[in-house]
């Protein structure tokens, strides 16, 4: 007999599973199943913090802010404090701090030749 394609297995498992939804069984006695749990609360970034992350790239406040895709006031504003970043700025910030070299080399990909200009 001939073994089932993996097409024909992954519809075959998602219509016994949808049989066990709708038949109200416990699907934990027939299906292995995993419960994940994501701690992302991100840091709260106050001026310092936000400062270092912007530096530990080597960025100017403008092509941080162009980077995060925020205006420049914006980060000069949460550098000195009249403002705070919102959670996903916070997030992504976290991110940067986490791998820096990533972000740094992710920015380089961005980066255009400057233009040789002509006499």
């Amino acid at each position: 007999m001939k073994k089932p394609t993996i097409e024909a297995q992954i519809v075959q498992g998602l219509e016994s599973f949808a049989d066990a939804l709708e038949t109200g069984e416990d699907i934990t006695s027939r299906f292995t199943c995993h419960k994940v749990i994501l701690d992302l609360q991100p840091t709260s970034y106050k001026p310092d913090l936000v400062k270092k992350t912007r530096l530990v790239l080597g960025m100017s406040q403008a092509l941080f802010a162009r980077f995060l895709g925020v205006s420049t006031g914006t980060v000069r504003a949460w550098e000195q404090g009249a403002r705070y970043p919102q959670p996903i700025a916070c997030r992504f910030m976290d991110e940067i701090r986490h791998d820096p070299a990533r972000f740094r080399a992710r920015m380089m990909e961005f980066m255009a030749p400057k233009q040789r200009q002509r006499s």
